[in-house]
């Protein structure tokens, strides 16, 4: 086998770059007017993969996408919009694994092979009759062009669609990987809550696609805060059809290791864009730690750096508080030493040692009132680092959450 492989580029199509998937978006009723339901179908079954909310209240969709990944293929995926189908009680439930009947029924396949997730207003049942009006219209409609209008249809209180796409060349073939996302608000670490879907041609196990996904999300979507709220919905499926023709990937091997980085890439990409879209915000904030004495205690002290409100709100008002950054630190559960603890805010040193410096507070303004501000901190403890993506926390984010469900 020819170990060579190569990261080729980032290419246009979201998810149905992918070979032999096909997606579409439209409005069935459960929103007043916008788009609120998303079919993803590949030609042909494929190995399945899924990371899902820790919340210890899982919404119904998340128990019936789990219960399919178990059995190790999907063919396709449901989303509804508008509303979660959380805290629903056992009618919740049975409406979930009637959606993937429904679906099954239309697309003339196992009900095994399809996967049904909600997002929207927690304590809702699905409007089953309008659903089911919808899947009858949507199946008729997925192209291989559907793939900006089944990124419009998963938004909630996003401003704008996600998805992405790369190629990855992998012993002479290209492989291609697509995917979308939505997420605004009730984002927080610990799978950060969202739902996203990507579908892929590589040929690969399900173990082995679990791996790679597990990989990817632990270094990007559970990186990411908005808010501090973990959702009972979030959810990250892939489905991988071998459409591509490449060889099968095995675990540690160069084509692993390519795939993984490509898989990790898009989901990256994605966990930046529901960052840029944060509910209010205005501002993403890229927190590095370097120097930790591990990358667990790095992890720790990024997401405590992320998190805090103080410090969010000081990157809204342009005010160079690193005070703000070293107190996060100090709480985060990170082995620390607060003499050693240096500070910058983009490419000005504001503390060092655990000591402020002097600096010019206008061009350190003018650095905040950039779209991209970087947080940069040397614990000075060790090699371990981490990277944390926030935004600011502005005034919109208030009046949006408080006029949610209206």
């Amino acid at each position: 086998m020819d170990n060579k492989v190569i990261i080729l580029k980032q290419v246009l199509g979201g998810i149905t770059a992918a070979k032999g998937f096909r997606a579409a978006g439209m409005h069935c009723g459960i929103k007043r007017k916008k788009k609120d339901l998303s079919l993803v179908v590949s030609e042909v079954p494929g190995s399945a993969a899924g990371v899902f909310t820790t919340n210890r209240v899982k919404a119904a969709p998340v128990i019936v996408c789990q219960d399919r990944v178990k059995g190790g293929s999907l063919q396709a995926i449901l989303v509804c919009s508008g509303v979660a189908n959380a805290c629903t009680g056992a009618r919740g439930l049975e409406d979930a694994y009637a959606l993937t009947r429904l679906v099954a029924e239309q697309l003339g396949i196992d009900e095994k092979l399809v996967a049904a997730t909600s997002t929207g207003v927690i304590g809702v049942p699905l409007p089953m009759d309008t659903i089911a009006s919808g899947v009858q219209q949507i199946v008729q409609v997925v192209s291989e062009e559907g793939s900006t209008d089944a990124a419009e249809a998963i938004m909630t209180t996003d401003t704008k669609p996600k998805q992405t796409a790369i190629e990855v060349e992998i012993d002479g073939r290209t492989v291609r990987i697509g995917a979308m996302a939505k997420g605004s608000g009730m984002i927080h670490p610990n799978m950060a809550t969202m739902l996203a879907f990507i579908a892929t041609d590589a040929r690969i196990s399900s173990p082995v696609l679990q791996a790679a996904l597990s990989q990817a999300v632990n270094k990007s979507f559970n990186m990411i805060t908005i808010d501090g709220d973990t959702s009972t919905n979030d959810s990250v499926l892939v489905i991988a059809n071998g459409m591509s023709g490449c060889p099968e990937i095995l675990m540690d091997t160069p084509e692993f290791d390519a795939f993984s980085a490509a898989l990790t890439a898009v989901c990256v990409e994605l966990a930046k864009m529901i960052v840029r879209d944060g509910e209010g915000a205005s501002k993403l904030i890229e927190v590095n730690v370097r120097g930790a004495a591990s990358d667990e205690d790095a992890r720790l002290a990024a997401k405590a750096i992320a998190t805090s409100n103080l410090v969010k709100t000081a990157v809204f008002g342009e005010d160079a508080n690193w005070g703000r950054i070293v107190c996060a630190v100090g709480y985060s559960g990170a082995d620390v030493d607060p003499e050693k603890i240096d500070v910058y805010l983009g490419s000005i040193k504001v503390c060092e040692n655990g000591q402020g410096l002097q600096f010019d507070e206008e061009f350190a303004s003018e650095l905040l009132r950039e779209h991209d501000v970087m947080i940069l901190v040397d614990l000075k403890m060790g090699k371990g680092s981490a990277r944390v993506w926030t935004c600011d926390l502005t005034y919109d984010y208030v009046k949006i959450n408080a006029s949610y469900r209206s």
